[in-house]
């Protein structure tokens, strides 16, 4: 009985220790390629962002990107990402034919 409480605290023993081991794997670069890389990202590397490593050992943006809010169509409703809508008379639009329209769309005294 004595044996197998010991085991049973040897067992959770290693894994609080492996754990501890990983998490501090992950704040040191791997090898001097992870730091080369890390320095031209905080440099003004095309990314801008530092990188990480996951679980499996990929690497990961440390500061992962928000999305892209999306915008209503003034015409038709649909959604679009707001990089890809199209701005006519701070109106935003999902194509330039839902644009055109709008704007051919008669205002003010014209609509009556």
């Amino acid at each position: 009985m004595r044996n197998f409480f010991f085991l049973i605290v040897l067992f959770f023993l290693s894994q609080w220790l492996l754990k501890k081991l990983r998490r501090a794997n992950e704040r040191v670069p791997h090898d001097a390629s992870d730091a080369r890389t890390a320095g031209s990202a905080t440099a003004g590397g095309a990314s801008g962002a530092r990188r990480a490593r996951n679980g499996n050992g990929a690497a990961t943006d440390s500061a992962p990107q928000l999305a892209d809010p999306l915008i209503r169509c003034a015409q038709c409703g649909v959604h679009t990402p707001r990089s890809e809508s199209i701005v006519v008379a701070g109106e935003r639009f999902c194509c330039a034919d839902h644009a055109r329209a709008h704007a051919s769309r008669p205002t003010g005294r014209d609509a009556r």
